[in-house]
């Protein structure tokens, strides 16, 4: 953990600006806000976010704010939430059924560049799901995705940045931070602190679409039959991250919910 040099004087401006946008309260979840916002610049990896959800205060009103950029608009990639799912303290329960978030953030438009990005998600829930997405975009030939332990392809977790094809490894438990990574030409899989799996291949040009939380957004539209059923507790969009990178935003997630109680 890093140390937060702002224990003395307040808390640090970027967790000031999201607890207060999102009405926090508790002291408990301020602090954790706080830590995780001073140790993620800590660990330099900030500055390589474009929207972190930490799904913190256990509303559909404090879940929709993007921690990088607290403004309650679609630029600002705040979410918008479609369907059944149950907010708490835990963070989001998709229902499997019809729920899931837009976040506004188009894979296409916010990137300068092809070969540089990362998805991740928190689950907390360790079962097999039938054949459910919990985050991604495919516009029917390149596709970011991240599915964890679908118990239809024999407990396979599958990550895939910008490619046709991804990595698939045999999942024994789906409890964990997974990030779906691509930095050039190395694509990875990390679980919690292990990289899974990784792959050499270029990178194919960015679906022009908006990522989706809770589901795989096709062309435009949920796939309905990808409905998730995980409860979320983080995710996050960005800048592809170095091994040392991953491992030290598990670590800064991992304190953020381990403060919170719904650690994994």
């Amino acid at each position: 953990m890093i140390i937060n040099p702002y224990v003395f004087g307040g808390f640090d401006p970027d967790a000031q600006a999201f607890i207060t946008a999102a009405g926090i309260t508790d002291n408990t979840q301020k602090s954790a806000i706080n830590t995780l916002v001073v140790d993620m610049k800590g660990f330099g990896i900030w500055t390589k976010m474009k929207a972190i959800y930490p799904f913190v205060g256990g509303t559909a009103t404090t879940h929709k704010f993007n921690l990088k950029n607290p403004l309650d608009t679609n630029a600002a990639f705040r979410l918008v939430f479609n369907g059944g799912m149950t907010h708490s303290s835990n963070g989001i329960l998709f229902g499997g059924t019809n729920g899931y978030c837009d976040t506004k953030l188009n894979m296409s438009t916010n990137y300068a560049v092809n070969d540089s990005t990362h998805i991740s998600f928190y689950n907390r829930i360790s079962a097999g799901a039938s054949f459910s997405a919990e985050m991604g975009v495919f516009d029917g030939s390149i596709v970011i995705q991240l599915y964890v332990r679908r118990s239809d392809f024999s407990n396979q977790t599958f990550y895939n940045v910008n490619t046709g094809s991804g990595l698939t490894f045999v999942d024994s438990n789906g409890a964990a931070f997974y990030i779906a990574n691509r930095s050039g030409t190395t694509m990875n899989g990390f679980r919690n602190l292990v990289k899974t799996v990784t792959q050499t291949s270029a990178a194919g040009t960015r679906p022009s679409l908006n990522m989706f939380i809770g589901n795989l957004n096709v062309n435009g539209f949920p796939n309905p039959g990808l409905y998730s059923s995980r409860q979320c507790a983080f995710a996050s969009i960005g800048d592809g991250l170095t091994d040392t990178e991953a491992g030290n935003f598990y670590l800064a997630v991992q304190a953020f919910n381990t403060s919170l109680s719904r650690q994994v």
